[in-house]
């Protein structure tokens, strides 16, 4: 691994020019830059006078030093900008001794490229104005005035090592909503704090905080796009406080990683983030992750799913000024008030591709066992570390990034403890306790308080206070493999079917020739007879004998050679002779003896003299020999047959149709599937899977096609081309709610829970989409649209051969492969005594999410059957009997399962919808199940289950 030297580095900054500048007074004015980072003067440029068209030429190059083993580090160049302040320098008045200065504006340069391997890079910054600033626009037309900046480094602040296994970490806090009704913004004045911790530098910790929060009392919804600020105090120019290209965008909440996004959420969201109190900060904070802090991190979240995020408010104080103040630690402390903490998720962030997830999350009363609990960490950010956070939280106690440094001993000992204040992270170099890992040990834990003990943090569940977090990442924890990788990775397993040759085709073609010139040369004959004995026929008429017909048979041959046209006849079919010699019995060299010379011409001569008694009979054909009624099948009569026979058990005929279908079309896709699909129904899962792989070398884009292939990899243990399969579906038709329910089947076979969760949220996030579309068209079709809150029955689809109906909402939850006996007795016992589950907003947002069990969102639904029966489920037929809108993810995955006849698949799903909320123990559960026990010819279980269907439903059977 490379190695960073361990001497400092130095970073240089130069402002090489200035364009549309103004100033106080004069239209020359004087000007000078400052440059300033992390709290320090990195020098003022030479006063330089601006030109009447605006420009300036600065020149001004300054510089720090980047030292990754103490000073400036990674974390300072990733979220704290180059501030450059523009200062008019006034002329000297009558007995004036000092020059006056005034501020006209602020420049910032964001120093991020550095992090993205770059040595240098340009930009050209605007100047910001001061309140009162000349530089303030009049009207919008007028240009914003600018400062052209370099910034360049010697070498790459990052190794080929940090830049490939490192990773830029960005956190936005946009707003807390709801929030208790004691937040009044009269009376002292509070400082509103969130804060997290992340592994920054290996093991670790670092602390991003974000601090004075603005309380609005509400009344109308935060504006869509707004930027994001620097989580830096006392900016002089307001326009400085953004970051350049950093907008929060909002979504629609359905969207969302976090909690509240369900569709009975969206009125209270609507109530809270336009009526009700909220506290505003829109503050990004970024952290570099070197690859062991990286490593770290995603080991973390997949040990702890939940990251504590905790929020406080903390009085502002004046600093005394003169001398220090001693502060007590009880009373710091004590200081502390409404202490809560919301647990976010960062289980998505394990998911393939994923770099970004954003919601809103519930905020809780703090209390150490819960916290530990759900998130194994026993240390308080504010709590354990309040006395410095009050201790500086003065007002005035924050320096002005403008103000000029002392470089003393003083300001170097307190530059520690400001940078927490300020810019809300601490140095590296800081000791930091353990936190947010995870512990295996039996650690002791404090007795949990009361819930009295914090009764302050109790008000953000009774005002149902949420706030509204984004994380980022600059790459993903778990790369996503491309679609062009998958398309390739299946084309090796599954090479494409190649085209039909020129050849055949050419043979056919030169067939139709040698017919067609038969056809014209047997026209010109009898043109020929025509005009020579055509009046003596007519008068003959059917008394012509035989000696006659020879006549003119001889006659008619000797005119045709004296004439030249029987040459010309012959000359007429050579070409079409030639091409059947070289296209249909592929000749095109010379013969090896005069034996296979001889063999050939005898077989040609044959088949030509064939082929010309299929042409004269196509144009003359015989009247007198009667005609034999052919009976023609069609591929979907013979598709019947085979259903016919398939229901009889006569699977030898059944396997003659479907074979006659394959020879009559082999380019036909279905007919393989078809074929397939009843070679798993006679158990023969060598041959279904050659005929789904013929399927797929036809079309590989074709999606049931890879998901049976799948399915098949699956059954014969071949579980890493099952994946290939599975990702490749889910890549190239991303709605597919069979494809995601399918590949988390694969997960939990593998064991994988966080890919398991994450590919069946996906299958329900679609089947929710899927039901909102379908009610939308139906209330359009009726004259009003409404939107749909709470689910409701949606209109089925048409079902082609190989279709997927629509759905609505699912559920998922990890079981183990079930068994026959565990599948009717859990049926039993739901049946006698079953509750319906709906998840409310509990204090507790992880119940039932451990990794072994991962219960996903839920949406109420409400079933309706349907009352009639299409007849369509005749020629098709399905373990339901009649057209109904599956209520999972699992049972519309069961419906084309068990249309493929795949039922040893079937048995996992059916776990799953047996203990899906949504799902459970109904009629078309029942009817499935008896169906796998009509395969099994296990007919007193089968007829079990109709009988409990039938309590269910009657007018399903």
């Amino acid at each position: 691994m490379e190695q960073m030297s361990s001497t400092g580095r130095p970073v240089q900054i130069t402002v090489t020019d200035g364009y549309d500048l103004k100033g106080f007074k004069g239209e020359t004015p004087v000007t000078f830059i400052r440059a300033e980072f992390n709290q320090m003067v990195l020098g003022d440029s030479a006063k330089v006078m601006v030109s009447a068209e605006g420009t300036a030429k600065y020149n001004f190059t300054s510089s720090f030093e980047f030292n990754p083993e103490g000073g400036i580090t990674l974390d300072d160049i990733a979220h704290k900008p180059v501030f450059l302040t523009m200062t008019e320098v006034l002329p000297k008045e009558k007995k004036q001794k000092d020059e006056k200065t005034l501020i006209l504006g602020q420049a910032v340069v964001d120093l991020l490229p550095l992090l993205e391997g770059e040595s240098s890079f340009e930009t050209m910054a605007p100047l910001h104005p001061v309140p009162g600033s000349p530089l303030e626009p009049l009207r919008l037309s007028v240009k914003q005035c600018s400062l052209e900046v370099k910034v360049f480094v010697a070498e790459p602040l990052l190794t080929t090592a940090q830049i490939l296994g490192g990773n830029l970490l960005k956190v936005t806090l946009e707003a807390a909503y709801s929030v208790p009704e004691s937040f009044i913004p009269v009376g002292p004045l509070q400082n509103y704090m969130v804060g997290l911790q992340v592994p920054s530098v290996g093991e670790k910790d670092y602390s991003i905080l974000f601090k004075n929060g603005t309380l609005k009392l509400g009344g109308e919804r935060e504006p869509v796009p707004r930027p994001k600020k620097w989580p830096i105090a006392n900016i002089l120019a307001p326009g400085a406080n953004n970051i350049p290209d950093a907008f929060i965008i909002g979504g629609p909440y359905e969207e969302e990683d976090g909690e509240l996004n369900r569709p009975e959420d969206r009125e209270f969201r609507n109530q809270a983030e336009c009526i009700k109190k909220r506290i505003i900060w829109d503050l990004e904070s970024r952290c570099y992750l070197d690859p062991p802090a990286v490593v770290s991190f995603q080991k973390r979240i997949a040990d702890c799913r939940f990251w504590p995020v905790e929020i406080t408010r903390v009085p502002l104080t004046i600093a005394p000024k003169g001398k220090a103040a001693k502060f007590d630690k009880a009373d710091d402390e004590s200081q502390l008030s409404f202490h809560g903490v919301a647990y976010v998720n960062m289980v998505p962030l394990l998911y393939p591709g994923v770099k970004r997830i954003r919601g809103a999350f519930h905020v809780y009363p703090y209390l150490d066992s819960t916290v530990y609990e759900k998130t194994k960490c026993s240390f308080s950010l504010f709590r354990d570390t309040g006395h410095n956070l009050v201790q500086n939280n003065k007002i005035g106690g924050i320096n002005s990034p403008l103000s000029k440094p002392a470089v003393s001993k003083n300001v170097k000992e307190d530059k520690t403890v400001k940078e927490k204040d300020i810019e809300g992270k601490p140095r590296p170099g800081d000791m930091q306790p353990p936190s947010i890992k995870s512990q295996s040990s039996d650690t002791p834990l404090e007795v949990e308080p009361p819930l009295s003990h914090n009764p302050e943090g109790q008000q953000y569940v009774e005002a149902g206070t949420y706030i509204v977090l984004e994380i980022q990442l600059d790459k993903a924890l778990v790369p996503k493999r491309m679609p062009e990788e998958l398309a390739r990775r299946v084309k090796e397993m599954i090479p494409p079917r190649p085209p039909l040759t020129r050849r055949t085709g050419g043979a056919q073609k030169a067939v139709s020739d040698y017919h067609m010139q038969v056809k014209n040369i047997s026209r010109a004959i009898l043109d020929e007879y025509h005009r020579m004995f055509g009046k003596q026929v007519a008068k003959l008429g059917s008394d012509m004998d035989s000696e006659t017909l020879e006549e003119q048979k001889c006659q008619l041959n000797y005119e045709l050679n004296c004439s030249g046209k029987y040459f010309a006849f012959k000359e007429q079919l050579k070409h079409a002779v030639v091409r059947i010699v070289r296209e249909k019995y592929l000749k095109t060299t010379s013969f090896e003896s005069q034996e296979e010379l001889q063999t050939f011409i005898s077989e040609l001569y044959v088949f030509l003299v064939d082929q010309m008694h299929v042409a004269l009979n196509q144009t003359m054909p015989d009247d007198i020999q009667g005609t034999v009624p052919t009976i023609y099948t069609s591929s979907e009569q013979l598709r019947l047959f085979a259903f016919e026979a398939e229901v009889n058990e006569n699977f030898e005929m059944a396997a003659v149709y479907y074979e006659e279908r394959l020879v009559r079309e082999p380019q036909n896709l279905e007919h393989w599937l078809d074929y397939g699909a009843f070679c798993l129904l006679t158990e023969d899962n060598i041959k279904a899977q050659e005929c789904f792989q013929k399927a797929l070398s036809l079309n590989q884009n074709h999606i049931q096609s890879l998901l049976l292939c799948g399915v098949l990899a699956v059954l014969m243990e071949n579980y890493e081309q099952a994946e290939i399969f599975f990702e490749d579906a889910t890549c190239l038709e991303p709605t597919n709610v069979v494809a995601w329910t399918l590949l988390g089947l694969y997960y939990e076979i593998q064991n994988n829970d966080i890919r398991m969760e994450m590919a069946f949220h996906e299958a329900f996030k679609q089947l929710q989409a899927r039901m909102l579309q379908a009610q939308i068209m139906k209330q359009r079709s009726i004259g009003t649209v409404e939107y749909i809150e709470e689910g409701g029955k949606v209109e089925e689809s048409s079902l082609g051969p190989w279709g997927i109906t629509n759905g609505s909402s699912a559920t998922a939850i990890k079981v183990e492969a079930p068994a026959d006996d565990f599948l009717e007795e859990s049926s039993k016992l739901q049946s006698d005594s079953r509750e319906h589950i709906i998840s409310t907003q509990s204090q507790d947002p992880t119940i039932s999410q451990k990794p072994s069990n991962i219960l996903l969102k839920e949406m109420p639904v409400k079933k309706e059957t349907s009352k009639c029966q299409d007849s369509s489920t005749v020629l098709y037929p399905s373990p339901y009997g009649v057209s109904q809108t599956p209520a999972t993810i699992f049972m519309e995955t069961i419906r084309f399962l068990m249309k493929v006849n795949a039922v040893q698949y079937v048995q996992r799903v059916l776990a799953h919808e047996l203990l899906c909320p949504q799902g459970g123990p109904s009629c078309e559960y029942y009817l499935v199940l008896a169906q796998t026990h009509l395969l099994k010819k296990d007919f007193a279980k089968a007829e079990e289950c109709l009988q409990q269907a039938a309590q269910m439903d009657y007018l399903q059977l």
